[in-house]
């Protein structure tokens, strides 16, 4: 099952997302800015977007717990999410993910494109991917 968080949703996510402080946690769920998928009563993972310039959909975290890697839950979250974009009326989605990361290989596998990158000081070189959802 897919469905966006609610704030029931809140403490757990917080205990596993890390890369986000509480504060926008709460924004984010607030927003419907956040997928979870669960079997059963089981997390599976989520996936947390943005709008990248106000308009267009950035996935800003794609998280699949360890049990669960490598059986198509990661392709079938960000599907969801692609068809919930369309569904918005957005024709195209992005995502990043660093240069040592094994990620990037994912989303080029489900369609995404290279577009750009990103160079912060002592850090890899941040890869920017695009798909068309139309």
């Amino acid at each position: 099952m897919i469905r966006y968080a609610t704030e029931h949703d809140f403490a757990l996510l917080n205990k596993y997302d890390k890369h986000i402080c509480e504060a926008e946690l709460r924004n984010s769920i607030k927003a419907n800015r956040i997928l979870i998928m669960y079997h059963g009563d089981h997390l599976i993972g989520w996936l947390r977007f943005n709008l990248f310039w106000d308009h267009i959909p950035f996935m800003n975290m794609l998280y699949i717990l360890e049990a669960y890697r490598g059986k198509g839950c990661g392709s079938q979250l960000v599907s969801f999410w692609e068809k919930e974009m369309l569904n918005r009326n957005f024709t195209m989605v992005l995502t990043s993910t660093l240069s040592n990361e094994q990620a990037q290989f994912f989303y080029r596998k489900i369609g995404y494109n290279d577009c750009g990158s990103l160079l912060l000081p002592n850090e890899p070189l941040e890869i920017i991917l695009l798909k068309n959802i139309v």
